[in-house]
């Protein structure tokens, strides 16, 4: 009998830690990946921006350090000015009722009554016998 009931209780343990699928996302943690989303991509165009002051700098020290030295360098080659990112700015997307987003009404225009007014008689007429 303790053998039946370590065995069941073994089978029953497997589904207690089975994989649980994850929570349905709300509004609030959507709004907050995005915003997440946003602030990701703005640290990336600061870095990208802070990358390339930092290799104007090191280009005009060396063209600074060359003219000293005496040697002629070539003309640098125009590139376009580093663009700064400016402060970290997040507009979330407007949210919508559901009433007012279309999800409770048809795809278009009703062009006919919903229902008609015909007996059911008509509609499902029975043999006669």
């Amino acid at each position: 009998m303790k053998k039946i009931v370590i065995a069941c209780g073994l089978a029953l343990a497997g589904t207690a830690f089975a994989k649980l699928p994850p929570p349905p996302d709300t509004p609030e943690a959507k709004a907050k990946a995005a915003e997440t989303a946003a602030r990701t991509a703005w640290t990336g165009k600061v870095e990208a921006y802070q990358l390339c002051m930092s290799q104007d700098k090191v280009a005009a020290k060396y063209r600074a350090d060359a003219a000293a030295a005496g040697k002629q360098l070539p003309p640098p080659i125009p590139l376009p000015a580093c663009a700064d990112p400016g402060p970290f700015a997040f507009t979330p997307p407007e949210q919508k009722p559901i009433e007012a987003s279309g999800a409770h009404s048809p795809p278009g225009n009703a062009s006919s009554p919903p229902s008609i007014n015909q007996p059911a008689a008509v509609l499902n007429p029975t043999p006669k016998q």
